[in-house]
């Protein structure tokens, strides 16, 4: 049973309020076509009525025409005992009634030629019933007057017929549909209740809590798929600050309790000049790692909020990706390496700094990592070519590369593979590049390059007007 109080909040939801004004519309367009049935019967049948009491006057007049009145009288009293005749009265100049099947009719009627309802009596019978007829009174010559008329109590009869059913259906139609009214926005409110549930479970902090889904495909479920889609990337995001926290804490903490040990031992034992400055230098040198990881993360956030897609312009990547490559070229050649470039004209809307620092990171890996295990010169090759409306930049290797287990972890803060653990870095390299090419509404991949690895960003481009590929070797041919 429905109390008050659930039925004044049903009342008040936007559901219940639409459906209630659509019902009102329906009511009023019923009602109309009611009217209208209504007033067309009633012309429909007085239009009839009128017709047939025309072509009966016209026929009664022609046949005084051709025999006179008595002809005239004979043709009424045969018509006027047909069951449901019309009415009929014929009198001379004096009022004498010569023919007709009335018994009671207004006095003054026939006075006056025309048309007109006037009711009427068919019985002398005491009590008999006083009808309405439409009469038409025409004179004729010698001043005989003759009335005819048809009775019309079937016209108000049919329109009874026609409206009062029709008002009990206009009843029906409001009963039936303010209940409907009510189990539809029972039914709203139902599921609206259920996403109030869960949201509150999510504001409480569960936030593995998703709306239902009745797989109807209506707009609640468009809705709910949309906002689960948000609380994913929401629980995704929160997760990922958590993860970032610890890794914070964890990662930070020895290099920091390094920096911390050097400075203590540097107070407790150095006693000249020269330990001294190098307790400082190893000292900035450590605090300089760490400002590095801190500006790394921080890097990282903003691309991640996508605060920089404001300062966004056309950028042109060729020219990035050959100063880039310029710029790495002596340091690859000491570690044994050829870096050769392959770039074709590419344009792109992006932040030149961000995309200048992946592709740094992307060359740093490679030659940190890229380099034969069995000591022959390694070779890195950076291409850049367009592909389906994307520009497309890889970076390739010839080092043991990365098993495909450790491809999704690498993009991660602070991972670092086993093979990477001796070796210099904080584990945030990969994880710009990977904000960087979200931000920029792309994604990093990786695949085998047989030997080596092949780390491809695809970035949404804007053509050049030049087709052609520029390619560079290691001397500059």
């Amino acid at each position: 049973m429905m109390l008050p109080r659930d039925l004044s909040r049903l009342v008040r939801t936007t559901a219940f309020k639409l459906l209630a004004v659509y019902l009102v519309i329906f009511a009023l367009f019923a009602v109309s076509m009611i009217g209208y049935v209504a007033w067309h019967t009633r012309r429909l049948v007085e239009s009839q009525v009128t017709e047939n009491v025309d072509a009966e006057v016209r026929f009664l007049a022609e046949q005084y025409r051709l025999g006179g009145i008595q002809r005239l009288v004979l043709v009424i009293d045969r018509r006027a005992r047909r069951p449901g005749s019309s009415i009929y009265l014929l009198t001379n100049f004096a009022g004498e009634v010569l023919a007709s099947n009335v018994s009671e009719l207004p006095i003054g009627l026939l006075d006056q030629q025309g048309t007109r309802v006037t009711t009427y009596k068919r019985s002398e019978e005491p009590g008999a019933k006083e009808n309405l007829a439409y009469v038409e009174v025409f004179m004729l010559p010698g001043g005989y007057r003759l009335l005819v008329g048809k009775d019309i109590e079937d016209r108000d009869t049919l329109r009874q017929l026609v409206v009062r059913p029709a008002q009990g259906a206009l009843v029906m139609i409001l009963i039936l549909g303010l209940a409907g009214g009510v189990f539809v926005t029972r039914r709203v409110l139902k599921r609206i209740d259920a996403m109030n549930a869960t949201t509150e479970r999510i504001m409480a902090g569960d936030l593995t809590g998703r709306l239902q889904v009745n797989g109807t495909g209506d707009e609640f479920d468009r809705l709910a798929q949309s906002l689960n889609a948000m609380l994913e990337r929401i629980e995704s995001l929160m997760a990922g600050l958590k993860e970032v926290s610890d890794n914070i804490a964890h990662d930070l903490k020895t290099p920091l309790t390094r920096l911390r040990n050097r400075a203590e031992e540097a107070l407790r034992g150095a006693t000249t000049e020269d330990e001294w400055r190098s307790a400082l230098e190893t000292t900035i040198e450590e605090s300089d790692g760490l400002i590095r990881t801190f500006d790394a993360l921080l890097m990282i956030a903003r691309a991640e909020a996508g605060q920089a897609r404001a300062s966004m312009v056309e950028v042109d990547l060729a020219d990035i990706t050959e100063n880039v490559a310029e710029l790495y070229e002596p340091l690859a050649d000491e570690q044994g390496l050829d870096l050769v470039t392959e770039i074709a004209p590419a344009s792109i809307v992006g932040l030149r700094e961000l995309l200048a620092q992946a592709l740094s990171n992307l060359i740093d890996n490679a030659i940190k990592y890229g380099v034969p295990r069995d000591g022959v010169r390694g070779r890195i090759v950076v291409s850049l070519h367009r592909q389906d409306g994307f520009a497309v930049l890889s970076v390739t290797d010839s080092g043991p590369g990365i098993p495909d287990a450790d491809r999704d972890r690498v993009v991660e803060r602070f991972v670092r593979l086993e093979a990477s653990r001796s070796r210099p870095g904080s584990g945030l390299g990969l994880s710009l590049v990977a904000a960087v090419a979200r931000l920029h509404g792309g994604q990093l991949s990786f695949s085998d390059a047989a030997p080596g690895l092949r780390a491809t960003l695809r970035l949404p481009i804007r053509a050049l007007p030049s087709e052609m590929t520029i390619a560079r070797t290691p001397d500059g041919r």
